[in-house]
């Protein structure tokens, strides 16, 4: 997968400019997930993604699937729902069962998982320094049956993944992010690669120069670092 002039990273951290990668994104290879690495690709508009035997793969893709937190669409059965609150909405509380379970949710038309093990380690250092966060939504007798996690760098949210056990899991736990998006006057979701179920709730394509234009204007902000449990009070007073 690596082809003929996409460059391998050395033990720096010192990527290639995203602006000039592959129209389909793939930008280098190699290098390792220290979370130091990585949280420097996301400030670059880069993420890693890569299956089980294969080198670590970097992509920064064109266009980008970003959601403005204003765009996005609740159906009126969806907001009802929201209304009759039969479900509690956490935050940071239980980030690797958030990880392991999407990874291991069967999706239509893909197999295994780029979720591995050392994604998930990564992750969870990432996590553990304030710069990952999960949502995740449970149940009236206090299950988990939803939920999606990604990392907060600035004033951007990068999506990695979301799970359901139940019908409009990730749903619910993704209209609750939108929400405090908006409080707290993050520009976008990054949901990285065009799908047609995230379009249908507002998310748009946008070119990679744009994308990253509007990225380097999210770093000069400080965002809201640390764990978010803290906000717990603020994502269950939320209305609809």
């Amino acid at each position: 997968m690596r082809g003929p002039g996409i460059p391998r990273l050395g033990f720096d951290y010192i990527f290639p400019n995203p602006r000039y990668a592959m129209k389909e994104g793939l930008l280098a290879y190699g290098g390792d997930l220290n979370p130091d690495r990585v949280l420097m690709a996301y400030r670059r508009g880069i993420f890693p993604w890569y299956n089980e035997g294969d080198p670590i793969l970097w992509w920064s893709p064109d266009p980008r699937l970003l959601l403005y937190p204003e765009d996005f669409k609740i159906r009126r059965s969806f907001r009802k729902k929201l209304r009759q609150k039969r479900f509690t909405v956490k935050l940071d509380h239980d980030f690797a069962t958030v990880m392991r379970h999407c990874a291991s949710v069967p999706r239509h038309g893909q197999e295994g998982t780029w979720i591995l093990p050392e994604v998930i380690e990564c992750y969870t250092q990432l996590h553990s320094r304030g710069f990952a966060h999960s949502i995740e939504v449970y149940d009236e007798e206090g299950k988990l049956f939803g939920g999606l996690y990604g990392i907060s760098v600035g004033e951007a949210f990068f999506g990695e993944s979301m799970f359901s056990l139940a019908p409009d899991g990730s749903k619910i736990a993704l209209a609750h992010l939108v929400e405090l998006a908006k409080r707290w006057g993050f520009a976008f979701i990054d949901c990285q690669i065009p799908s047609e179920h995230l379009m249908s709730l507002g998310a748009v394509r946008v070119d990679r120069d744009r994308f990253l234009d509007e990225l380097e204007a999210t770093q000069q902000k400080l965002g809201v670092p640390g764990s978010w449990k803290e906000h717990e009070e603020l994502v269950n007073s939320f209305t609809w």
